[in-house]
């Protein structure tokens, strides 16, 4: 197996994990947890495993305070010091007009940003075909965009994310799954599973994810299988940190709702 097909299972699989033990939670009637996403939470409580991510970090060169200068609030969720200020430097070439820096830009960001796609709407040619409209749309607003503290990957999502949701208003396809698609993104454990997790494949968290309100969705997809922190996960949804963690608890708690009765 891949080390890309891995990380896949690996974010499938905690999303698995989470959606089982609030399976065991909802047969507690009565039981609300009113804490999501916070220090010391497990299950889908918890912060799922960024093995190989980390928070965002902050670039702080000087600057003279000119208004227009917005080089203070540069920043990026790589772990490395170097790649940070690497992809923030290609970034202020990118919106000097250099091509060679977008396309730089690109290589990092594109897989983070179709795979979201595909998970949403599970169609590889709609993933390809909004990916590139994605880009293409910020080629073409290099020039106007301004650090907000976040990382560059966020605005890309954010535009990513819009695309999508402008995709299905317009009615112009509906969510199926196909076998060739799947085939593609998924892969088996090698290892044995536990009988209730190994009954949730990913084709069902998948399709039951489908069925959720938008932003629990896409909370759910960047948290877990995108593996964004709640901060990133916040600043592309445009909520606060409190409201992605109650959209975590409620999207996790909703998946577990539609599991088959021989799971729940």
């Amino acid at each position: 197996m891949s080390r890309r097909a891995n990380d896949v299972q690996r974010r499938f699989d905690a999303l698995r994990a989470a959606v089982v033990t609030a399976v065991e939670l909802l047969a507690n009637e009565g039981y609300e947890p009113a804490y999501a996403g916070v220090a010391g939470a497990s299950g889908p409580f918890a912060e799922p495993d960024r093995r190989g991510s980390g928070g965002t970090h902050d670039i702080k060169p000087d600057s003279e305070h000119d208004p227009d200068d917005d080089t203070e609030l540069a920043a990026s969720s790589e772990e490395s010091e170097a790649d940070r200020t690497r992809l923030i430097a290609l970034v202020e070439l990118a919106r000097k007009g250099d091509k060679d820096a977008f396309g730089l830009l690109y290589d990092h960001y594109h897989v983070a940003v179709y795979r979201f796609l595909f998970y949403r709407t599970r169609s590889t040619q709609v993933a390809e075909d909004l990916t590139s409209e994605t880009f293409f749309r910020a080629l073409r607003s290099m020039t106007g965009f301004r650090w907000q503290g976040k990382d560059f990957g966020a605005w890309l999502m954010t535009i990513a994310r819009n695309l999508a949701t402008d995709h299905f208003k317009a009615g112009r396809t509906r969510l199926e799954l196909t076998t060739e698609d799947m085939g593609q993104h998924d892969s088996s454990s090698d290892g044995p599973e536990k009988i209730v997790m190994a009954g949730i494949t990913n084709e069902m968290l998948l399709a039951s994810l489908s069925k959720l309100p938008d932003e629990q969705r896409d909370c759910i997809i960047m948290r877990f299988l995108q593996g964004l922190s709640i901060a990133e996960t916040a600043a592309i949804l445009g909520r606060s940190d409190g409201a992605v963690k109650q959209l975590q608890l409620r999207g996790i708690r909703n998946l577990a709702k539609q599991m088959p009765d021989g799971i729940r």
